[in-house]
């Protein structure tokens, strides 16, 4: 990726789902052929999309106009979390993150690890100090993210039927 694109992260809108959509059956397809079960189940659909994007949770990296990575953002309601075998580095607000999937266009570029740079610096304008994040056990990709941008191992949670490996990263003003 040369300097000149023009990186943007904003809220999705109503239409942004279809290419939304594209990135996370592209997403589904890529665990698939990894061996992982996670997103192997009919979970996230489009409905997931549509609810997303109609709540607000929904959020885009752009590269030159073009969507290239798609994140939920969904502040302190995750109640998989409420139960975590382990212990969560904080108790007050905190920003979740859910769905994180890149473009095959786009993918290898890094995007992935701008985009949590994107998600602390909203996290901060939102005055919340906590992201908390799960992922399976064989996403290597995001386990290696989540290590490189300094999240802690908190433990694990069960969510969608399947236990996850928990983490948080605690953020400076």
């Amino acid at each position: 990726m040369n300097n000149k694109n023009e990186i943007h992260f904003r809220k999705a809108n109503a239409t942004d789902i279809d290419i939304i959509w594209e990135i996370i059956q592209q997403s589904i397809e890529r665990r698939r052929k990894d061996g992982s079960d996670q997103w192997q189940n009919g979970y996230p659909n489009l409905q997931t999309v549509e609810s997303d994007v109609e709540k607000g949770f929904g959020h885009v990296l752009t590269v030159n106009n073009d969507v290239a990575v798609y994140v939920a953002l969904i502040f302190n309601d995750e109640p998989a979390y409420s139960s975590i075998e382990g212990a969560w580095l904080t108790t007050g607000e905190f920003v979740v993150i859910h769905r994180v999937a890149v473009s095959e266009n786009f993918a290898g570029q890094g995007l992935a690890k701008k985009l949590f740079d994107y998600i602390e610096d909203f996290t901060k304008s939102q005055n919340v100090l906590s992201i908390k994040v799960d992922t399976n056990y064989d996403n290597l990709a995001m386990l290696k993210i989540l290590e490189s941008k300094g999240y802690s191992y908190c433990g694990e949670v069960v969510l969608a039927g399947g236990v996850r490996k928990a983490y948080e990263k605690v953020l400076i003003i």
